[in-house]
Protein backbone atom coordinates (compact mmCIF):
# COMPACT_ATOMS: atom_id res chain seq x y z
CA UNK A 1 0.00 0.00 0.00
CA UNK A 2 1.40 3.38 -1.03
CA UNK A 3 1.60 6.16 1.51
CA UNK A 4 2.96 9.67 1.35
CA UNK A 5 4.62 11.77 4.00
CA UNK A 6 4.39 15.51 3.42
CA UNK A 7 4.56 18.64 5.51
CA UNK A 8 1.09 19.67 4.40
CA UNK A 9 -0.40 16.49 5.88
CA UNK A 10 0.84 17.63 9.28
CA UNK A 11 -0.24 21.24 8.83
CA UNK A 12 -2.50 22.13 11.79
CA UNK A 13 -4.96 24.03 9.60
CA UNK A 14 -5.33 21.14 7.12
CA UNK A 15 -5.71 18.68 10.00
CA UNK A 16 -8.41 20.86 11.57
CA UNK A 17 -10.41 20.82 8.32
CA UNK A 18 -10.11 17.04 7.99
CA UNK A 19 -11.01 16.53 11.64
CA UNK A 20 -14.12 18.69 11.28
CA UNK A 21 -15.48 16.36 8.61
CA UNK A 22 -14.35 13.03 10.03
CA UNK A 23 -15.62 13.82 13.52
CA UNK A 24 -19.01 14.53 11.94
CA UNK A 25 -18.97 11.03 10.45
CA UNK A 26 -17.88 11.89 6.88
CA UNK A 27 -15.02 10.79 4.67
CA UNK A 28 -12.57 13.35 3.37
CA UNK A 29 -9.56 13.02 1.07
CA UNK A 30 -6.88 15.21 -0.41
CA UNK A 31 -7.06 14.98 -4.19
CA UNK A 32 -5.39 16.08 -7.40
CA UNK A 33 -2.31 18.20 -7.69
CA UNK A 34 -1.20 18.06 -4.07
CA UNK A 35 -1.11 14.25 -4.15
CA UNK A 36 0.38 14.05 -7.65
CA UNK A 37 3.16 16.55 -6.96
CA UNK A 38 4.04 15.02 -3.60
CA UNK A 39 4.48 11.63 -5.25
CA UNK A 40 6.78 13.28 -7.80
CA UNK A 41 8.71 15.21 -5.18
CA UNK A 42 7.57 18.56 -6.59
CA UNK A 43 6.31 21.66 -4.77
CA UNK A 44 2.67 21.78 -3.71
CA UNK A 45 0.81 25.08 -3.97
CA UNK A 46 -2.84 24.21 -3.30
CA UNK A 47 -4.66 21.67 -1.19
CA UNK A 48 -7.98 20.47 -2.60
CA UNK A 49 -10.21 18.08 -0.73
CA UNK A 50 -13.11 15.80 -1.68
CA UNK A 51 -15.76 14.47 0.68
CA UNK A 52 -18.93 12.40 0.76
CA UNK A 53 -20.58 15.16 2.81
CA UNK A 54 -23.17 17.26 1.02
CA UNK A 55 -22.46 21.01 0.97
CA UNK A 56 -24.91 21.68 3.82
CA UNK A 57 -23.30 18.90 5.85
CA UNK A 58 -19.86 20.39 5.22
CA UNK A 59 -21.11 23.75 6.48
CA UNK A 60 -22.66 22.14 9.54
CA UNK A 61 -19.48 20.20 10.32
CA UNK A 62 -17.42 23.38 10.00
CA UNK A 63 -19.76 25.28 12.33
CA UNK A 64 -19.60 22.49 14.92
CA UNK A 65 -15.78 22.63 14.79
CA UNK A 66 -15.70 26.41 15.05
CA UNK A 67 -14.45 26.93 11.50
CA UNK A 68 -15.68 29.56 9.07
CA UNK A 69 -17.27 28.32 5.85
CA UNK A 70 -17.75 30.25 2.60
CA UNK A 71 -20.14 28.93 -0.11
CA UNK A 72 -17.73 29.69 -2.97
CA UNK A 73 -19.27 27.13 -5.33
CA UNK A 74 -22.09 25.57 -3.36
CA UNK A 75 -24.24 24.70 -6.38
CA UNK A 76 -21.36 22.57 -7.67
CA UNK A 77 -20.55 21.18 -4.23
CA UNK A 78 -17.63 23.40 -3.20
CA UNK A 79 -17.43 24.99 0.23
CA UNK A 80 -14.31 26.83 1.32
CA UNK A 81 -13.38 26.18 4.95
CA UNK A 82 -11.11 28.68 6.67
CA UNK A 83 -8.67 27.40 9.29
CA UNK A 84 -5.55 29.09 10.57
CA UNK A 85 -6.12 31.95 8.15
CA UNK A 86 -6.00 29.58 5.16
CA UNK A 87 -8.81 28.65 2.80
CA UNK A 88 -9.38 25.00 1.85
CA UNK A 89 -11.80 24.08 -0.94
CA UNK A 90 -13.85 21.05 0.10
CA UNK A 91 -15.97 19.58 -2.70
CA UNK A 92 -18.65 16.91 -2.49
CA UNK A 93 -18.16 13.72 -4.54
CA UNK A 94 -20.03 14.31 -7.76
CA UNK A 95 -20.54 13.12 -11.30
CA UNK A 96 -21.67 14.98 -14.41
CA UNK A 97 -25.19 14.45 -15.68
CA UNK A 98 -25.08 17.11 -18.40
CA UNK A 99 -22.28 19.04 -20.10
CA UNK A 100 -21.99 21.55 -22.95
CA UNK A 101 -18.25 21.58 -23.47
CA UNK A 102 -17.72 24.40 -20.98
CA UNK A 103 -20.08 23.95 -18.02
CA UNK A 104 -21.47 20.89 -16.30
CA UNK A 105 -24.61 20.04 -14.37
CA UNK A 106 -23.54 17.75 -11.54
CA UNK A 107 -25.20 15.30 -9.22
CA UNK A 108 -23.74 14.64 -5.80
CA UNK A 109 -22.59 11.14 -4.98
CA UNK A 110 -21.51 9.04 -2.02
CA UNK A 111 -18.96 7.18 -4.12
CA UNK A 112 -15.34 8.21 -4.53
CA UNK A 113 -15.32 6.18 -7.78
CA UNK A 114 -17.94 8.51 -9.29
CA UNK A 115 -15.86 11.51 -8.35
CA UNK A 116 -12.73 10.00 -9.89
CA UNK A 117 -14.48 9.05 -13.12
CA UNK A 118 -15.44 12.67 -13.89
CA UNK A 119 -11.88 14.00 -13.63
CA UNK A 120 -9.66 14.54 -16.65
CA UNK A 121 -6.44 12.49 -16.40
CA UNK A 122 -5.64 9.38 -14.42
CA UNK A 123 -2.71 11.08 -12.66
CA UNK A 124 -5.09 13.78 -11.41
CA UNK A 125 -7.48 11.25 -9.83
CA UNK A 126 -5.20 10.19 -6.99
CA UNK A 127 -6.57 10.61 -3.48
CA UNK A 128 -4.91 10.59 -0.06
CA UNK A 129 -6.49 9.99 3.33
CA UNK A 130 -5.71 12.49 6.10
CA UNK A 131 -2.91 10.17 7.26
CA UNK A 132 -1.36 9.84 3.78
CA UNK A 133 -2.70 6.55 2.44
CA UNK A 134 -3.08 6.67 -1.36
CA UNK A 135 -6.32 5.65 -3.05
CA UNK A 136 -6.05 5.02 -6.79
CA UNK A 137 -9.45 4.21 -8.31
CA UNK A 138 -8.47 4.64 -12.01
CA UNK A 139 -4.87 3.45 -12.27
CA UNK A 140 -3.26 6.87 -12.06
CA UNK A 141 -0.36 5.80 -9.87
CA UNK A 142 1.12 3.49 -12.49
CA UNK A 143 0.68 6.15 -15.17
CA UNK A 144 2.33 8.78 -12.98
CA UNK A 145 5.32 6.58 -12.30
CA UNK A 146 5.67 5.80 -16.00
CA UNK A 147 5.34 9.43 -17.06
CA UNK A 148 2.26 8.52 -19.06
CA UNK A 149 -0.62 10.98 -19.51
CA UNK A 150 -4.00 9.36 -20.20
CA UNK A 151 -7.58 10.55 -20.11
CA UNK A 152 -9.87 8.73 -17.72
CA UNK A 153 -12.18 6.46 -19.67
CA UNK A 154 -13.16 7.59 -23.16
CA UNK A 155 -10.99 10.48 -24.32
CA UNK A 156 -13.60 11.88 -26.72
CA UNK A 157 -16.16 11.99 -23.93
CA UNK A 158 -13.79 13.66 -21.48
CA UNK A 159 -13.03 16.34 -24.08
CA UNK A 160 -16.67 16.87 -24.99
CA UNK A 161 -17.34 17.60 -21.31
CA UNK A 162 -14.87 20.51 -21.35
CA UNK A 163 -12.92 21.46 -24.46
CA UNK A 164 -10.30 23.19 -22.32
CA UNK A 165 -9.07 19.68 -21.62
CA UNK A 166 -7.49 19.69 -25.08
CA UNK A 167 -5.10 22.42 -24.02
CA UNK A 168 -4.70 20.89 -20.57
CA UNK A 169 -3.59 17.66 -22.22
CA UNK A 170 -0.63 19.37 -23.88
CA UNK A 171 0.14 21.44 -20.77
CA UNK A 172 0.18 18.40 -18.49
CA UNK A 173 2.20 16.45 -21.03
CA UNK A 174 4.86 19.16 -20.96
CA UNK A 175 4.97 19.25 -17.16
CA UNK A 176 4.47 15.63 -16.14
CA UNK A 177 4.89 13.17 -19.00
CA UNK A 178 8.03 11.47 -20.26
CA UNK A 179 8.64 12.85 -23.79
CA UNK A 180 10.54 9.69 -24.71
CA UNK A 181 7.32 7.71 -24.32
CA UNK A 182 5.48 9.79 -26.91
CA UNK A 183 1.86 10.85 -26.58
CA UNK A 184 -1.10 8.60 -25.99
CA UNK A 185 -2.43 7.98 -29.52
CA UNK A 186 -6.07 7.82 -28.47
CA UNK A 187 -5.79 11.06 -26.53
CA UNK A 188 -4.01 12.89 -29.36
CA UNK A 189 -6.62 11.74 -31.89
CA UNK A 190 -9.43 12.87 -29.61
CA UNK A 191 -7.80 16.30 -29.16
CA UNK A 192 -7.52 16.72 -32.94
CA UNK A 193 -11.10 15.57 -33.46
CA UNK A 194 -12.40 18.06 -30.91
CA UNK A 195 -10.52 21.05 -32.33
CA UNK A 196 -13.64 23.02 -33.23
CA UNK A 197 -14.60 23.03 -29.57
CA UNK A 198 -11.68 25.33 -28.82
CA UNK A 199 -13.56 28.13 -30.59
CA UNK A 200 -16.16 28.01 -27.81
CA UNK A 201 -13.71 28.74 -25.02
CA UNK A 202 -13.23 32.17 -23.46
CA UNK A 203 -10.02 33.86 -24.55
CA UNK A 204 -8.90 34.20 -20.92
CA UNK A 205 -9.08 30.44 -20.37
CA UNK A 206 -7.12 29.76 -23.55
CA UNK A 207 -4.51 32.36 -22.64
CA UNK A 208 -4.02 30.97 -19.15
CA UNK A 209 -3.47 27.45 -20.47
CA UNK A 210 -1.05 28.53 -23.20
CA UNK A 211 1.07 30.52 -20.75
CA UNK A 212 1.09 27.64 -18.26
CA UNK A 213 2.18 25.31 -21.05
CA UNK A 214 4.98 27.63 -22.15
CA UNK A 215 6.18 27.96 -18.55
CA UNK A 216 7.12 24.25 -18.47
CA UNK A 217 10.84 23.44 -18.44
CA UNK A 218 10.65 22.16 -22.03
CA UNK A 219 7.31 22.69 -23.78
CA UNK A 220 8.87 22.14 -27.22
CA UNK A 221 7.61 18.58 -27.91
CA UNK A 222 4.10 19.37 -26.67
CA UNK A 223 3.79 22.55 -28.75
CA UNK A 224 5.18 20.73 -31.81
CA UNK A 225 2.52 18.04 -31.34
CA UNK A 226 -0.14 20.77 -31.08
CA UNK A 227 1.07 22.17 -34.39
CA UNK A 228 1.09 18.80 -36.10
CA UNK A 229 -2.46 18.13 -34.91
CA UNK A 230 -3.66 21.48 -36.29
CA UNK A 231 -4.40 22.84 -32.83
CA UNK A 232 -1.74 25.55 -32.53
CA UNK A 233 -3.06 27.36 -35.59
CA UNK A 234 -6.57 26.97 -34.18
CA UNK A 235 -5.79 29.07 -31.12
CA UNK A 236 -2.96 31.17 -32.62
CA UNK A 237 -3.38 31.57 -36.39
CA UNK A 238 -0.03 32.13 -38.07
CA UNK A 239 1.99 30.71 -35.17
CA UNK A 240 4.68 28.08 -35.68
CA UNK A 241 6.68 25.99 -33.23
CA UNK A 242 9.75 25.81 -35.50
CA UNK A 243 12.03 28.10 -33.48
CA UNK A 244 10.80 27.15 -30.00
CA UNK A 245 13.23 24.24 -29.41
CA UNK A 246 16.12 26.45 -30.54
CA UNK A 247 15.06 29.19 -28.12
CA UNK A 248 14.78 26.73 -25.23
CA UNK A 249 18.30 25.47 -25.99
CA UNK A 250 19.67 29.03 -26.13
CA UNK A 251 17.97 29.97 -22.86
CA UNK A 252 20.29 27.62 -21.01
CA UNK A 253 19.90 28.18 -17.27
CA UNK A 254 17.64 31.21 -17.62
CA UNK A 255 14.26 30.87 -15.87
CA UNK A 256 11.43 29.72 -18.14
CA UNK A 257 9.69 32.79 -19.56
CA UNK A 258 6.32 32.06 -21.19
CA UNK A 259 6.01 35.49 -22.84
CA UNK A 260 9.43 35.24 -24.45
CA UNK A 261 8.51 31.80 -25.73
CA UNK A 262 5.14 33.08 -26.90
CA UNK A 263 6.92 35.79 -28.90
CA UNK A 264 9.00 33.24 -30.80
CA UNK A 265 5.83 31.39 -31.89
CA UNK A 266 4.58 34.44 -33.78
CA UNK A 267 0.94 34.58 -34.83
CA UNK A 268 -1.77 37.13 -35.49
CA UNK A 269 -3.45 39.31 -32.83
CA UNK A 270 -1.88 37.20 -30.11
CA UNK A 271 -2.60 39.57 -27.23
CA UNK A 272 -6.28 39.76 -28.16
CA UNK A 273 -6.71 36.05 -28.86
CA UNK A 274 -5.20 35.16 -25.49
CA UNK A 275 -6.66 38.18 -23.66
CA UNK A 276 -3.31 39.12 -22.19
CA UNK A 277 -3.10 41.79 -19.50
CA UNK A 278 -1.99 45.25 -20.56
CA UNK A 279 1.43 44.69 -19.03
CA UNK A 280 1.83 41.36 -20.82
CA UNK A 281 0.60 42.82 -24.10
CA UNK A 282 3.06 45.73 -23.94
CA UNK A 283 5.97 43.42 -23.26
CA UNK A 284 4.95 41.02 -26.03
CA UNK A 285 4.65 43.92 -28.45
CA UNK A 286 8.14 45.14 -27.50
CA UNK A 287 9.62 41.68 -28.10
CA UNK A 288 7.81 41.27 -31.40
CA UNK A 289 8.92 44.71 -32.58
CA UNK A 290 12.50 43.93 -31.59
CA UNK A 291 12.30 40.71 -33.58
CA UNK A 292 10.74 42.37 -36.62
CA UNK A 293 13.02 45.44 -36.66
CA UNK A 294 16.26 44.45 -34.94
CA UNK A 295 19.01 46.82 -33.86
CA UNK A 296 22.44 46.17 -32.29
CA UNK A 297 22.34 44.58 -28.84
CA UNK A 298 23.93 47.57 -27.10
CA UNK A 299 21.41 49.95 -28.63
CA UNK A 300 18.52 47.67 -27.59
CA UNK A 301 19.92 47.55 -24.05
CA UNK A 302 20.14 51.35 -23.97
CA UNK A 303 16.61 51.82 -25.30
CA UNK A 304 14.78 49.00 -23.52
CA UNK A 305 17.05 47.80 -20.72
CA UNK A 306 19.37 44.78 -20.58
CA UNK A 307 16.65 42.23 -19.80
CA UNK A 308 14.51 43.11 -22.80
CA UNK A 309 17.59 43.35 -24.99
CA UNK A 310 18.69 39.87 -23.93
CA UNK A 311 15.21 38.54 -24.73
CA UNK A 312 15.30 40.12 -28.18
CA UNK A 313 18.79 38.71 -28.83
CA UNK A 314 17.54 35.26 -27.85
CA UNK A 315 14.53 35.58 -30.15
CA UNK A 316 16.65 36.73 -33.09
CA UNK A 317 19.19 33.94 -32.65
CA UNK A 318 16.44 31.32 -32.33
CA UNK A 319 14.56 32.59 -35.37
CA UNK A 320 17.74 32.59 -37.48
CA UNK A 321 18.94 29.33 -35.89
CA UNK A 322 22.24 30.96 -35.02
CA UNK A 323 24.30 31.12 -31.80
CA UNK A 324 24.07 34.13 -29.54
CA UNK A 325 26.60 36.92 -30.22
CA UNK A 326 29.93 36.30 -28.51
CA UNK A 327 29.87 39.87 -27.17
CA UNK A 328 26.31 39.62 -25.83
CA UNK A 329 27.04 40.20 -22.14
CA UNK A 330 29.50 43.01 -22.81
CA UNK A 331 27.07 44.73 -25.17
CA UNK A 332 24.22 44.39 -22.68
CA UNK A 333 26.33 45.92 -19.92
CA UNK A 334 27.61 48.74 -22.12
CA UNK A 335 24.22 49.69 -23.51
CA UNK A 336 22.43 49.29 -20.18
CA UNK A 337 24.86 51.67 -18.48
CA UNK A 338 24.85 54.29 -21.26
CA UNK A 339 23.24 57.67 -20.54
CA UNK A 340 22.66 60.22 -23.31
CA UNK A 341 24.58 63.32 -22.17
CA UNK A 342 22.45 65.96 -23.93
CA UNK A 343 19.34 67.52 -22.39
CA UNK A 344 16.80 69.74 -24.13
CA UNK A 345 18.04 72.69 -22.09
CA UNK A 346 21.49 72.32 -23.69
CA UNK A 347 20.02 73.28 -27.09
CA UNK A 348 17.74 76.06 -25.90
CA UNK A 349 16.91 78.81 -26.55
CA UNK A 350 18.40 78.64 -30.03
CA UNK A 351 16.19 75.64 -30.83
CA UNK A 352 12.52 75.37 -29.93
CA UNK A 353 9.53 73.13 -30.66
CA UNK A 354 9.80 70.65 -33.49
CA UNK A 355 13.33 71.73 -34.36
CA UNK A 356 14.44 70.96 -30.82
CA UNK A 357 12.95 67.46 -30.96
CA UNK A 358 14.52 66.79 -34.36
CA UNK A 359 17.93 67.88 -33.13
CA UNK A 360 17.77 65.74 -29.99
CA UNK A 361 16.82 62.69 -32.05
CA UNK A 362 19.62 63.30 -34.55
CA UNK A 363 22.23 63.83 -31.83
CA UNK A 364 21.13 60.70 -29.99
CA UNK A 365 21.49 58.71 -33.22
CA UNK A 366 25.03 60.06 -33.72
CA UNK A 367 25.89 59.23 -30.11
CA UNK A 368 24.58 55.66 -30.42
CA UNK A 369 26.43 55.19 -33.72
CA UNK A 370 29.65 56.24 -31.98
CA UNK A 371 29.24 53.38 -29.54
CA UNK A 372 28.14 55.86 -26.85
CA UNK A 373 31.61 57.45 -26.92
CA UNK A 374 30.84 61.04 -27.97
CA UNK A 375 30.69 63.26 -24.91
CA UNK A 376 28.54 66.33 -24.37
CA UNK A 377 31.14 68.75 -25.68
CA UNK A 378 31.70 66.80 -28.88
CA UNK A 379 27.97 66.43 -29.50
CA UNK A 380 27.27 70.15 -29.08
CA UNK A 381 29.84 70.94 -31.77
CA UNK A 382 28.05 68.81 -34.38
CA UNK A 383 25.88 70.46 -37.07
CA UNK A 384 22.84 68.64 -35.69
CA UNK A 385 23.11 70.70 -32.50
CA UNK A 386 22.04 73.80 -34.46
Amino acid sequence: MTRIDADWLADPAARAVCAALTEAGHRIYFVGGCVRNTLLGRPVSDLDLATDARPEQTEAAAAAAGLKSVPTGKDHGTITLVAGGQGFEVTTFRHDIETDGRHAVVRFSDKLEDDAARRDFTMNALYATPDGQILDPVGGLEDLRAGRLRFIGDADQRIAEDYLRILRFFRFHAWYADPAGGMDAEALAACAAGAEGLDRLAAERVGQEILKLLAAPDPGPAVAAMEQAGLLSRVLPGATARALPVLIHLEGDLPADPLRRLAVLGGEDVSTRLRLSRTQARRLDLLQQGLADPCPVAEAAYRHGPDAARDIALLLAASLEQPLPATLEADLARGGAARFPIKAADLMPRLQGKALGTALTALEARWIASGFTLDKSALLQLPEAG
